[in-house]
């Protein structure tokens, strides 16, 4: 969707208008395109990156018990596609292999120019899980464990899906609606234009448990990989707290708005056995195209409805 077209969304919709205007604070209007005070993750030191969707800092700070040394950072996005589009842009990554259960960086491919070695798309047919309509984080530890023993020289990213919406394992039925074909909205939408009454303690507890869900298979694959081994989050989410400089009450991860709770990430540090030396070399070819509406299908499901 277009500027004007959001815009246009935006006036017709005295919700979404106030998240424009807000929008429009926090990236100083139009002055920076993502939080300029972000820390640049390819420029950090590690052999390995795995990266949280949606994972606020302070919800990984009660929630996690993975090994390491936890820190707070910055993030350059409160989406993944600013968050891809910030740390990625421009950058040469032959010397990486980028591993990840979201869509975004296929959908987004003619934008965010870089280059890897190689991407793993778990999200692909044989990685997509029907029943719950996303990528379970069993599933991407299988694929990187594997790929970090077919590309032993080259730094690892991987990106879950979770936290992220939707919710696996909820035993909650008011979060459902991204399976069905008459309500694509997802939660974070329904909460926001007010056509879904759910209690706010009820949406962080399943929200939470996603994480819950995904940490066990995250420390798998750490106990799995040798060298450095950071754990951080593209962006955080609002649970239904206070926007500003609009205090409107918002959910979900928008674009551009750079609250607390939306760019602060967990920057979780373990070191364990020697680092790996890293080589740069050409890239894989990247031969598998996927059908426009199964890309579009699958970011429904996940959510993602701008």
């Amino acid at each position: 969707m277009d500027t004007s077209s959001r815009l246009g969304r935006a006036i017709n919709n005295p919700v979404l208008f106030f998240r424009y205007a807000n929008r429009l604070y926090h990236r100083r209007f139009g002055r920076r395109e993502h939080n300029t005070d972000g820390v640049s993750v390819f420029d950090e030191d590690w052999d390995n990156l795995l990266v949280l969707d949606a994972c606020r800092y302070d919800m990984f700070a009660r929630c996690s018990e993975l090994p390491g040394r936890l820190e707070r950072r910055q993030s350059k996005g409160s989406a993944t596609t600013e968050f891809l589009s910030a740390n990625m842009d421009d950058r040469d990554l032959r010397d990486t292999v980028y591993v990840t259960a979201n869509p975004q960086l296929y959908r987004n491919r003619e934008s965010i120019r870089t280059t890897f070695h190689d991407v793993i798309h778990v999200w692909q047919e044989e990685g997509w899980d029907e029943e719950y309509g996303t990528v379970l984080p069993e599933t991407v530890t299988e694929y990187a464990t594997r790929t970090a023993q077919e590309y032993p020289d080259k730094r690892l990213v991987v990106h879950y899906m979770q936290p992220h919406y939707p919710f696996i394992d909820s035993g909650t039925d008011f979060d459902k609606g991204h399976l069905t074909g008459a309500r694509r909205e997802s939660l974070w939408s329904q909460l926001l234009y007010g056509a879904l009454d759910a209690d706010q303690a009820d949406v962080w507890r399943i929200y939470e448990a996603n994480l819950e869900r995904a940490l066990p298979h995250v420390e798998e694959l750490m106990d799995a990989l040798d060298g450095k081994t950071v754990v951080t989050a593209d962006h955080g989410n609002m649970v239904g707290e206070r926007a500003f400089p609009i205090p409107m009450r918002e959910w979900g991860h928008p674009r551009g708005v750079y609250t607390d709770e939306l760019i602060t990430v967990p920057w979780l540090v373990r070191e364990d056995g020697p680092r790996r030396k890293i080589r740069r070399e050409s890239p894989v070819t990247q031969s598998n195209e996927v059908d426009s509406e199964v890309v579009a299908d699958r970011l429904r499901d996940l959510g993602y409805t701008e």
